[in-house]
């Protein structure tokens, strides 16, 4: 995928979403939205804005989270909120992806649907680890839940958009490679991996699935980044330096990033 305008937003049907610079920014909860992802995308290929809760349980997780000052998108209608961030990046040189929570797959579905209007990568969470998300389904709970994390992927894949799930390496009981194989078997195209303290997981999910392997956590400097490339990963995200989007973190991983393109394409 080039950086002009005229060929960005593409991935929708796509089996595998290549996006240039192989740069993604990560969700910031309450943060990350349109004039975020905007922000980003001189130096960035993608950007996952959300988390956004989708069903009232999510939501209701949501309000108490911010209730001990966390940030979180709240709007009335969540669904308008992704068409309307979705409709403003349109015409921004960046591949858009929206990282969703919900408990049941009806939500995913319709956001899905917005997602491959606009062309746009959706993002199943099944990463946060907060108490309140992951009590009721939400989040890294989902890892011990395949099941159901797969219907979420195959009801995703059949509304049209390319589907990433956002994964944390290091939880209790969780295979991540078995993970990867099947939400690959049930339709994903994209696996978002937070390494955690495990940065070698990234080659043991590259080597099990023909997944797009997005590679976080400590992505700061040129080290960072050929280790997570070395490893096997298609791609890095940043996720706290996006906040600032002329900052050395970003401009650093970004001049790494370009300096491995031509070998890993």
């Amino acid at each position: 995928m080039s950086r002009d305008s005229s060929t960005s937003n593409s991935t929708a049907g796509s089996d595998c979403p290549p996006f240039e610079p192989r740069l993604a920014l990560a969700s910031l909860s309450g943060e990350a939205d349109a004039d975020w992802a905007a922000a980003g995308a001189d130096l960035a290929g993608a950007a996952f804005i959300g988390g956004i809760a989708l069903d009232e349980p999510s939501r209701e997780a949501a309000r108490a989270l911010v209730d001990r000052d966390r940030q979180e998108f709240l709007p009335a209608d969540p669904l308008a909120f992704i068409s309307k961030q979705l409709t403003a990046l349109d015409g921004v040189p960046i591949q858009p992806g929206v990282n969703v929570r919900a408990t049941s797959a009806g939500p995913i579905r319709a956001a899905a649907a917005i997602c491959a209007e606009h062309g746009a990568i959706l993002e199943i969470n099944a990463h946060c680890r907060q108490p309140e998300l992951c009590e009721i389904g939400c989040g890294e709970s989902l890892l011990a839940d395949s099941d159901r994390l797969t219907k979420y992927v195959e009801t995703a894949a059949a509304e049209g958009p390319a589907v990433s799930v956002k994964v944390r390496a290091e939880v209790p009981g969780v295979d991540l490679p078995t993970v990867a194989q099947r939400i690959e078997a049930a339709g994903a195209d994209v696996i978002h991996v937070d390494a955690m303290d495990s940065e070698a997981v990234i080659r043991d999910v590259a080597a099990a699935t023909d997944l797009f392997v997005i590679a976080n956590n400590e992505v700061r400097d040129r080290a960072s980044v050929q280790e997570y490339f070395e490893y096997g990963a298609d791609a890095v995200s940043v996720g706290r330096p996006s906040r600032e989007p002329t900052g050395p973190v970003l401009s650093r991983v970004a001049a790494a990033v370009e300096q491995w393109e031509a070998p890993v394409q």
